[in-house]
């Protein structure tokens, strides 16, 4: 049989791995014994049943018709995670639209899965679930259709780490009361992390973050967006229990549980109620240099009081038209558009052309670039924030979610910010992980490697004894995978790298 490149660099690839790899295909029979390319399995169901740790399930393009829950309920370990995963440059669609309503998608109580690259539609309640389970990797993945949020998170999940995924058109009849894009809810655990995700016209929220028998969950978001939720997919509105907040960070029924939530680099626009809604948390809520547009309700409110130990915190952020703002003296704020003496106009911005926001990503999976809301050269929101420990260009953070940078614009002309260090991730192994830089004339390099929350985990002074590009290595045997942010400085100059490793 014929084989392209890829085929035969695939096939190479996980011959590599620890574990089995299991085929899945449309064409395949689940009598096969799914661990050749020649003789895959049919239903996912049957190579999930293999699946132990180390092992990696790979699915072939196509659509999969399923009619009942598919339960990931064993687990891996950290250092032999079970991958379940789309075949590169190809997109499986789990349909779940044969399942009964009230039965789930894709139910994950088992820890340490990576999920990589499924489409996952029209299940008859979530899309997925992850109850109980931890440290799993939901990457790439979409969720569409579904009879109630699109993936949710409960019964205590925590540090499970959700990067790149979309949830949009997700719908509960008849009340429409409860689907949301993506929902750490209920009685969720801590430390969960969403990185680069969409959630759009969703009937209820883009991100909940409701609590009911659960108390003291926390979540982190990064450089996430939401817009147009408590819409159906026609446009039209299905009734007042379709709530339509952006982000809403928390909330219980009798107003006393806490979610700490952290947001940073976050969007919210034409959603049918708030931006960015406390929904009567009482826990923690801290905003760095979140972005609201267009919505119908207020784009930042936090009017409840929190209790003794319990702060909000709200800076670097922008109303990006007016300032439908409701935050309570207790909510400490700086550098914001909106206290900053700052008049915010359509001058302000390249475009308020929201084209291309539900539009592919890039080919890594990433956010794609628009010009929607970027800051234009002649405004004063450039260099307008303060330092909260998020990478940043020029001499001080930029207010909003997208700070001037070399992607989308040329760097601003700074006195001794022409040069640019480039770093480059060069390789990462399990205790080790190297990276190159350009240090242009200086001397003297102040390295740092910090996690997401801010916590520095690896630091050191690097000479760079006059060469043109300096290479260095960082001992990562006690730091463990995830997204941390390389940062380079010196006294005038500071430039990060966000990596993931693995």
């Amino acid at each position: 049989m014929k084989r392209s490149l890829l085929f035969l660099f695939v096939l190479a690839l996980f011959k590599t791995v620890a574990g089995t790899v299991y085929y899945l295909s449309p064409s395949g029979l689940d009598t096969n014994n799914g661990t050749s390319l020649d003789s895959p399995l049919r239903m996912p169901d049957k190579a999930v049943a293999k699946a132990v740790a180390g092992d990696t399930i790979l699915v072939r393009g196509g659509t999969y018709s399923i009619s009942s829950t598919l339960y990931l309920k064993q687990s891996g370990t950290s250092e032999k995670k079970i991958h379940f995963l789309a075949w590169p440059g190809e997109s499986p669609l789990f349909d779940f639209s044969g399942t009964a309503t009230g039965k789930r998608g894709i139910s994950l109580t088992g820890s340490h899965w990576v999920i990589r690259g499924l489409f996952i539609t029209k299940a008859g309640d979530n899309g997925m679930i992850i109850s109980g389970g931890a440290y799993n990797l939901i990457e790439n993945c979409r969720f569409s259709e579904n009879k109630d949020t699109g993936l949710q998170l409960g019964a205590g999940a925590h540090d499970n780490q959700i990067i790149n995924c979309d949830s949009w058109y997700n719908a509960d009849p008849t009340d429409y009361a409860d689907a949301d894009g993506f929902a750490p809810k209920m009685d969720v655990g801590i430390n969960n992390y969403f990185y680069g995700c969409r959630a759009w016209q969703n009937c209820d929220d883009g991100w909940d973050g409701y609590l009911r028998n659960g108390n003291n969950a926390s979540t982190i978001l990064e450089n996430c967006w939401t817009w147009g939720n408590g819409y159906l997919k026609d446009g039209s509105d299905p009734g007042p229990k379709a709530n339509g907040n952006g982000f809403k960070m928390g909330g219980s029924d009798d107003k006393t549980l806490r979610h700490h939530v952290v947001l940073k680099n976050c969007l919210a626009f034409d959603n049918k109620s708030k931006g960015f809604d406390q929904n009567n948390n009482k826990g923690s809520m801290t905003i760095y240099n979140g972005t609201a547009f267009r919505n119908k309700g207020n784009d930042f409110s936090i009017p409840s009081a929190l209790p003794a130990g319990e702060k909000a915190v709200v800076k670097n952020s922008l109303a990006a038209q007016g300032n439908k703002i409701n935050l309570g003296s207790f909510v400490i704020q700086e550098a914001n558009s909106w206290n900053g003496g700052f008049t915010v106009t359509w001058n302000d911005f390249v475009s308020l052309d929201t084209t291309g926001v539900s539009g592919p990503r890039k080919a890594d999976g990433s956010l794609p670039d628009l010009s929607f809301l970027k800051l234009s050269s002649g405004s004063d929101l450039i260099d307008a924030g303060v330092d909260v420990g998020l990478p940043f260009y020029g001499l001080k953070p930029d207010l909003g979610c997208f700070e001037w940078d070399a992607t989308t614009h040329a760097r601003i002309p700074l006195a001794n910010h022409q040069n640019v260090y480039d770093i480059k991730l060069l390789k990462a192994e399990r205790s080790y992980a190297d990276f190159s830089f350009n240090p242009g004339q200086a001397d003297l390099i102040y390295a740092s490697l910090v996690t997401i929350q801010g916590a520095q985990v690896w630091q050191s002074q690097i000479r760079t004894s006059g060469a043109a590009r300096v290479h260095a290595r960082i001992d990562r045997r006690s730091i463990p995978s995830g997204i941390y942010v390389l940062t380079l400085a010196t006294s005038s100059r500071r430039e990060a790298l966000k990596l993931f490793l693995p």
